[in-house]
């Protein structure tokens, strides 16, 4: 059994900078791939990035390549999005999932997820 909790969303002007956290419990946090989605008002869940269980290899959506930076800490069983340059198209609630299996941008393929946090952007 894995729990997320998201952290650092917030409000912030375009062109802005966040760091989404998510800490997870557990002493099996580093055979997890882990992945970040969003979902936009009215919109479907979106794959953002996901990133090894090693951290080894990363996958983004192409919208978010050269803005957003996945990444992991094994040591402090947690990961993060680094978010850049922010437009008001990125407002969304962001989630945090963990998969048993190869990391994935389909979100099924997840097995525990966090309750999201949201980020909202004013152009």
């Amino acid at each position: 059994q894995v729990q997320l909790v998201e952290s650092g969303g917030g409000l912030v002007q375009a062109g802005g900078s966040l760091r989404l956290s998510c800490a997870a419990s557990g002493r099996t946090f580093s055979t997890y791939a882990m992945g970040w989605f969003r979902q936009a008002p009215g919109k479907e869940h979106e794959f953002v990035a996901t990133i090894t269980a090693s951290g080894g290899h990363t996958y983004y959506v192409d919208s978010v390549k050269g803005r957003f930076t996945i990444s992991r800490d094994n040591v402090k069983n947690t990961m993060y999005l680094q978010m850049n340059t922010l437009k008001a198209e990125h407002t969304a609630v962001y989630y945090c999932a963990a998969a048993r299996e190869a990391c994935s941008d389909i979100r099924t393929s997840y097995d525990y997820w966090g309750q999201g946090t949201q980020v909202t952007v004013s152009s």
